[in-house]
């Protein structure tokens, strides 16, 4: 039996409407420490974003090699499993691989190939038990760029039945031509496949998770894995969800990183693999601080904000790190221009940190501004893709052919 803790998506670094996240990301990290000895963890895949930007700070730098190295110190037969994800800059995250690997630590920041083909020493990674016997194998895959990606020129036109997007079809060539790699050390050993994308179906956090995959892709199906796979363990979604019958699955962020996530169940996952179905199980981790939603149900006049945040009860000397988020809810009845303002001021004499206000729109106002005809979208809010498209065809009176699409592709990467 092997436990694999899966994690991701900690964005060391992220700030909340300008709130430093550090004093909470030192308290997750500190509880990662415990788990991994509590339940005797053998392998930690962390799947992506370890940073939030990527060029991080160097404190922020600071705070993730030093947690591998309170990982290795608690966990020393522990291998330890990092991918990059979109926010990560693969480059800088691979930099100290050597250093790393002498600690137990695997980097892969980009998928490497050898003379056109996978380089599955740096993909496949395996897992040892306490006596050093290999009992797992990791097949690790960071975020698809388009450089990651096998040429589109190169895909027919339709792979599966239906399936004509050429990105999907590619998502699904790479992760083909990295099982086929790894089919032969395999040796009827459970397999984990990793992922830092958004897989259809997922459930996407307001306001904090981007449209991540090239040509403008929106999702890709679960059974873009491999079969053979006992558990695929994906990053980027940050609320933890299991996807194609429980086998693929977010382990979802360790703290809320939007004011959408206010009521998740943050956490990691515990993979246990042996000879059957790989079980699994979500540890719940307690928030560091509260992230309070005012009021807890439904909204409340502007005039009584106050009151709910007296009710509070809150040591009026808690030091500005440690005061509780909160999100506020107001009735737009009766609100006036430049209520914000308001908010701000009676906030002000409670020891909280307001990162959310937003107004409840009527039932009967919503519906009669669906009926009225919506103002045009906003460049920001259209495909790339669709625009590339648009633009072409206004030029040249036809479609763009999979050539045309493959260069903007890699273009808008590199951007």
């Amino acid at each position: 039996m092997i436990r694999v803790l899966h994690t991701g998506d900690w964005h060391i670094g992220q700030t909340l409407r300008g709130f430093s996240r550090e004093r909470e990301h030192d308290a997750v990290f500190a509880c990662l420490e415990r788990i991994v000895v509590e339940r005797e963890v053998d392998a930690l895949v962390v799947a992506g974003d370890v940073f939030d930007s990527q060029n991080p700070s160097g404190e922020s730098q600071a705070r993730f090699y030093a947690l591998m190295a309170r990982l290795h110190a608690a966990r020393p037969a522990m291998t330890i499993v990092i991918t990059a994800g979109n926010h990560d800059a693969a480059g800088r995250l691979e930099a100290p691989r050597p250093l790393l690997e002498a600690i137990g630590v695997h980097v892969v920041g980009n998928v490497r190939r050898r003379d056109g083909a996978i380089d599955l020493d740096r993909h496949l990674v395996p897992v040892r038990t306490a006596d050093g016997e290999v009992a797992a194998q990791v097949l690790a895959v960071s975020y698809p760029t388009a450089a990651c990606l096998p040429p589109l020129s190169s895909l027919g036109k339709e792979g599966r039945v239906g399936e004509t997007s050429p990105i999907v079809r590619a998502v699904r060539d790479l992760y083909g031509q990295l099982f086929e790699a790894a089919r032969p050390r395999l040796a009827g050993l459970p397999l984990l496949v990793t992922g830092h994308l958004h897989v259809a179906g997922g459930l996407e956090s307001e306001g904090a998770e981007r449209r991540i995959l090239v040509g403008g892709e929106h999702a890709v199906p679960a059974d873009v894995f491999p079969e053979e796979a006992r558990y695929v363990a994906l990053g980027h979604l940050h609320r933890a969800q299991g996807l194609g019958g429980g086998q693929v699955r977010y382990c979802g962020s360790l703290i809320p990183l939007s004011a959408a996530e206010q009521p998740y169940r943050h956490g990691v996952t515990l993979v246990t693999l042996g000879t059957g179905a790989a079980e699994i199980e979500h540890i719940e981790i307690a928030r560091p601080l509260p992230f309070l939603r005012l009021p807890a149900s439904g909204d409340m006049p502007l005039a009584d904000l106050g009151d709910h945040l007296a009710a509070l009860a809150l040591d009026p000397d808690l030091p500005p790190e440690a005061r509780p988020y909160i999100q506020i809810r107001l009735s737009r009845e009766g609100l006036l221009p430049g209520y914000r303002a308001e908010v701000d001021r009676i906030a002000e004499g409670f020891p909280v940190r307001v990162v959310d206000v937003r107004v409840t729109v009527p039932a009967r106002a919503a519906i009669e501004i669906a009926e009225t005809a919506a103002p045009p979208p906003r460049l920001s809010e259209r495909d790339p893709e669709e625009l590339f498209r648009l633009a072409y065809r206004a030029k040249w009176d036809e479609d763009p052919e999979p050539a045309h699409l493959e260069v903007f592709h890699r273009a808008r990467a590199e951007a």
